[in-house]
């Protein structure tokens, strides 16, 4: 008998249900996502770490659109690993309003595929999860410093469903 590694979870695909979860989130609340089927589109931006270069541009761009995803019954969630503390501070340095969650041990950013376990940080990922919690688009960028995925594009993926 021999003992091996717990096979890595794998990477949810276009038309798969969600994988749920439940996170601590910046506006004090806890973030189930399966709480939103029936109400609202998912948005998931899963970014490196607060208060680095690219991450800075892209949460406050998504942010800024905000308005834009709410017209759509869509709401955006920043998903990464760093701590509500160091989430909040950064929110309010930059101005990003949409809520941030707190994947400390990495455990979403696993079930979604993205978890970058070497460097203890999820990649650049967006992932849009319908009203009936199937995931209807999906991007993960090929290296951590690239944004190539911008809310435009995620809101036209949202029109088309």
């Amino acid at each position: 008998m021999t003992d091996s590694a717990p096979a890595a979870p794998v990477a949810p695909q276009l038309g798969d249900t969600a994988p749920d979860f439940t996170l601590p989130a910046t506006s004090g609340e806890t973030v189930t996502l399966s709480s939103y089927r029936r109400h609202k589109n998912v948005v998931l931006v899963f970014y490196p770490l607060d208060f680095s270069p690219v991450c800075s541009m892209q949460l406050p761009e998504y942010s800024g659109r905000q308005d834009d995803f709410a017209d759509l019954d869509t709401v955006v969630l920043g998903v990464n690993r760093d701590s509500l503390h160091t989430h909040k501070a950064w929110a309010a340095e930059y101005g990003i309003e949409i809520p941030l969650l707190a994947d400390m041990r990495l455990d979403v950013a696993r079930s979604y595929g993205v978890a970058i376990e070497d460097r203890a940080m999820s990649g650049r990922a967006v992932f849009l999860v319908d009203k009936e919690g199937k995931i209807r688009f999906r991007f993960v960028e090929d290296k951590t410093g690239d944004y190539t995925v911008r809310p435009g594009e995620v809101l036209k993926a949202i029109k088309g469903l």
